[in-house]
């Protein structure tokens, strides 16, 4: 980043870690950043690394220019409540990486009129591999734009959609999308051990053509249908395990899946919403 803006980290848990690690190894000073957290185990950590840290929410947002809101969905009203006479004041960028929440919610708790970017963030950002849906709330100049898109890049992809709303789709897809690899690597490491393999061989088979695939979708111009359809030689047997897969309706269980996640995040932003 050319210019370094003050950045604040409201809770100091993985994500915002995540965040703050891409930040610093990408060239962004340490002592432009802060955080807080009750966590004081965190906060010595992070303090190691050169960073501003205190207990109290409203002195790490003095003077920020963005304050990334980072704690648990269920705590966002209690935390955001306290902080609406400095954010009324100050006028930074706030950016959360917390499911469910709408920015009318977080907008209402620190007292209206601010500038908010909603950000559906995933797991792998912990490796610099994390795929970041982004929304921004009218409130949101370009400029602020470019500067939450700068941050969060620090962690992997980031993408822009124009409707809130679609950030249950991007939660559906990114957000809790590693799960359902994770869980579908678990199934193969155990089918190869039911074949013979050891559980070592089967996990490092599994795990590395996993990383293997995904790289040659990144890489390839092709799309994963025909790149799917390139691996099945006729009466071969890739294409007698996909078939079995769509025998048994593999899309049917994807859909019917991100269908679940899509409906609980919009649950959640009725629950945890303003009441």
């Amino acid at each position: 980043m050319s210019q370094h803006p003050t950045l604040a980290f409201i809770g100091a848990g993985n994500m915002a870690r995540a965040i703050i690690g891409g930040l610093i190894s990408n060239g962004f000073p340490a002592d432009k950043i802060r955080a807080s957290s009750p966590t004081v185990s965190k906060l010595a950590d992070l303090a190691s690394q050169g960073l501003f840290v205190s207990a109290n929410n409203n002195e790490a947002m003095l003077s920020a220019d963005i304050v990334v809101l980072a704690v648990k969905p269920q705590m966002f009203k209690a935390v955001l409540q306290p902080l609406a006479i400095t954010a009324a004041k100050n006028k930074p960028l706030f950016i959360s990486v917390a499911a469910g929440i709408t920015s009318d919610s977080i907008n209402q708790w620190l007292g209206g009129n601010q500038a908010i970017v909603r950000c559906m963030p995933n797991t792998p950002a912990l490796v610099k591999m994390g795929a970041n849906g982004l929304y921004a709330n009218s409130h949101v100049s370009q400029a602020q734009r470019d500067q939450a898109e700068r941050v969060l890049s620090a962690t992997g992809l980031t993408l822009w959609v124009e409707q809130e709303e679609q950030l249950h789709a991007v939660t559906a897809v990114s957000g809790s999308g590693p799960a359902y690899y994770f869980l579908f690597m678990e199934a193969m490491i155990t089918a190869a051990q039911k074949q013979g393999l050891t559980k070592e061989v089967a996990t490092q088979l599994t795990l590395q053509t996993a990383r293997g695939a995904a790289e040659m979708a990144l890489l390839s111009d092709i799309d994963p249908a025909e790149l799917r359809r390139r691996v099945c030689s006729p009466n071969g047997t890739t294409e007698q395990a996909v078939f079995s897969f769509q025998a048994n309706h593999l899309d049917t269980l994807v859909d019917n899946a991100m269908q679940a996640c899509a409906s609980r995040s919009i649950e959640m932003a009725k629950e945890l919403g303003d009441d």
